[in-house]
């Protein structure tokens, strides 16, 4: 016979879930995001390097204008705030104690992650389709 754990119920237990099933997704996206900033990281680093920092505005915009381009900086800005958004939650979380801080907190940086992040996204977009006008 097994042992059964106290922290779950009944009906925790015919669902197949613990008392913390919703820390694993997190888990999993800030280990899958980090993967993902690696090679994006590098490849914009390669790119800087090697196109951007000598490029003017009209340089910058025909680079943009490559689909892949615009693409791979679109992926890693994703990455980057997903990763950020998860890392400054659980720093959050873990290290403020009031309930009303914390939500003010996580409320603030939930709007500048996200703002931060649509901004990012469409100027991507803008640059991509219309260049610099």
């Amino acid at each position: 016979m097994s042992k059964q754990s106290p922290l779950r119920s009944p009906l925790k237990r015919a669902r197949g879930l613990g008392a913390s099933h919703t820390g694993v997704h997190h888990f999993w996206i800030q280990r899958i995001s980090a993967v993902a900033l690696i090679p994006l990281t590098l490849w914009f680093m390669v790119m800087l390097v090697t196109t951007l920092i000598t490029a003017d505005r009209a340089g910058v915009a025909d680079f943009m204008a490559n689909p892949l381009h615009a693409l791979l900086l679109g992926a890693l800005i994703v990455a980057m705030f997903v990763h950020a958004r998860i890392g400054i939650g659980e720093i959050i979380t873990d290290y403020i104690r009031n309930e009303g801080p914390k939500v003010g907190a996580m409320l603030l940086t939930n709007a500048l992650i996200y703002g931060f992040g649509a901004a990012s996204l469409l100027a991507i977009l803008h640059l991509h389709l219309f260049g610099i006008k």
